[in-house]
């Protein structure tokens, strides 16, 4: 796994929350989903149901309609024995305090900037929306026949497209961030 991973194509919205499959995570932590899952277990007053819940037969059977399922990591079998464990944001922070390798916290720190960003582009493309609304009633107001102003309008228009345009998500393992 040298190559960029980017983790928010892990994140997945289940039961309103945003969260990262056990399978998922083994691999960025690369460890056996199976090891993952009994490390937590052993743990498992960490991970109120707000922080981890197991998914139900039709949400994993809907998931893997949405997405190109693999093999899990490190299943001799080549599939999985037990519906998956989504963990929020929270759960992911919460499983750098029992998986404590180098590996583990690097990867946990990535998640979490993962996160944080999608948050905040979540709230930036909410005021967006609002400015967009606000420059189309005044278009629509002021600007009937002033070429003028229907050029500012375009503008500000593609000066504001090219601030919601996202950025590249993820992470290099190679490197120390």
């Amino acid at each position: 796994m040298n190559d960029i991973i980017q983790i928010k194509n892990l994140i997945h919205k289940i039961r309103g929350h945003r969260v990262i499959l056990d399978s998922d995570l083994a691999i960025l932590y690369e460890v056996e989903t199976k090891k993952l899952n009994q490390a937590v277990k052993r743990n498992i007053e960490r991970f109120p149901i707000d922080f981890m819940f197991q998914l139900t037969k039709d949400e994993f059977e809907q998931m893997r309609s949405q997405i190109v399922t693999s093999k899990t990591a490190g299943s001799k079998r080549g599939g999985r024995q037990y519906l998956p464990y989504a963990f929020t944001e929270q759960g992911v922070a919460m499983l750098s305090g029992i998986l404590n390798s180098k590996k583990a916290i690097k990867v946990n720190i990535q998640i979490m900037r993962t996160f944080v960003y999608m948050r905040q582009w979540a709230i930036e493309n909410k005021e967006m929306g609002k400015r967009l609304s606000e420059l189309e009633y005044y278009f629509t107001q002021h600007c009937k026949d002033n070429e003028y102003d229907i050029k500012k309008l375009y503008d500000a228009i593609n000066l504001l497209m090219d601030r919601t345009k996202p950025s590249k998500i993820g992470f290099d393992i190679n490197t120390d961030n």
